[in-house]
Formats: structure tokens, C-alpha cells, sequence
């Protein structure tokens, strides 16, 4: 079974207490953001990366404080979330060439990845049968990655402790609608040692 890992929105903005939509303890995601993009690394495993990429004057600014802005320091992801090579793929339908990319990444400017056209091609594309999820924020973001993966028939484990939301009533809900909808929970240790085991 051909495993992806799926990083959700893991944006300078959201993961550090100075961006412009932080996230409560986000930053202390970094060791099992860096620990889950290494394994990856090792086993060969593709990881597809959603990011906000807005505009100056988005409509999402009327609900949200604007964040992720083109162009500033907000909107690029840390470091320890990249992996050589990488291809970006805008949220115009187009036939843009994944090749060999280890990540690659995906804009959005709405809560839905799957507002970019390209995602489900994406992942025929690389044959992702089993999509490893984490990110922030897990009641938004990362509960729109999940559904929608399961809505294609994937097989969806949503990483518990490598995720973070803004409010734990909603990121509970999140995660028991994710279940009931076919995802399993898991933790980095389980997929590590998973992988580890040869398991995909």
C-alpha cells in the first residue's frame, strides 16, 4: 500500500507565537514535524504539503485576522517541514510536473485543500493509497484534509500528536467526526515504528 504523508498548513503564521494566526503551543509540534519529514525521507515516502497562499485583500480576512500573505516571512514553511527536492503547484487546474519531487506542495486560499484543483490528480498521479495527516489546525484545516481524503476512498491516519487546534471541544469533535467518517487516530511513534517494521 503505497503510503503519503500529508502535512497540513505547517506555516511560519500558525506555528510560532509571533505569526499573525498562532496556534497555542504549535511551535512544540517541531521535534514530531521534524522526526515524521525525516522517516519520510529515509523510507522514500512523497510528502504533499498544504499552505495558504493569500492575497493582500482575501476574502477569508473578513472571518480570520489576514495571515499567510504571498510573500512574507508568515506564509513560508520553517525548515524543518522541507524536503529536496520540492515542487509548488498553485491553485490553477494545470498539468504541472510532480517528476521525482520528495514534497510537494500545494496552495490554497481557502480552508479546503482540496479548493486546488490539482490535488486529486496529484495523488492518482503518485498512487497515494494510505495518507498519513498532520498539521495545524486540526478542528480547520486538518478536519477539511482528512474528510476529503476519505471522500476519495483513501485510507486516512490522522497523526494525534502532531496536530494542534484552537479550541480542544471543537479539535475533539474534529477528530470523533474523522473516525466515524473511516480514519483511524495514530501517533508518530505508531507510524514510525510501523515503517520501521516495513509496514505500509
Amino acid at each position: 500500500m503505497k503510503t503519503v504523508f500529508f502535512d497540513v498548513d505547517t506555516q511560519v503564521d500558525f506555528l510560532y507565537p509571533a505569526g499573525a494566526l498562532y496556534v497555542a503551543g504549535a511551535e512544540a509540534l517541531l521535534p514530531s514535524l521534524v522526526r515524521l519529514r525525516d522517516w519520510a525521507a529515509v523510507r522514500g515516502i512523497p510528502i504533499i504539503s498544504s499552505v495558504d497562499a493569500h492575497a493582500e485583500d482575501d476574502e477569508e480576512f473578513q472571518r480570520w485576522p489576514p495571515h499567510c500573505v504571498v510573500g512574507t516571512a508568515g506564509q513560508r514553511k520553517p525548515p524543518e517541514t522541507l524536503l529536496e527536492p520540492c515542487v509548488v503547484i498553485p491553485p490553477v487546474l494545470g498539468k504541472y510536473g510532480v517528476g521525482q519531487a520528495r514534497q510537494i506542495i500545494v496552495e490554497k486560499q481557502s480552508l479546503d485543500v482540496f479548493s486546488n484543483p490539482n490535488l486529486r490528480w496529484i495523488l492518482d498521479e503518485i498512487g497515494a493509497e494510505r495518507c498519513v495527516v498532520y498539521g495545524v489546525v486540526t478542528e480547520y484545516c486538518v478536519r477539511a484534509a482528512a474528510l476529503g481524503l476519505l471522500n476519495t476512498g483513501r485510507r486516512v491516519e490522522l497523526v494525534t500528536d502532531a496536530v494542534r487546534g484552537l479550541d480542544r471541544r471543537a479539535e475533539k469533535q474534529a477528530l470523533e467526526e474523522i473516525v466515524h467518517a473511516g480514519g483511524k487516530l495514530t501517533t508518530v511513534e505508531e507510524v514510525v515504528n510501523e515503517n520501521r517494521a516495513g509496514g505500509h
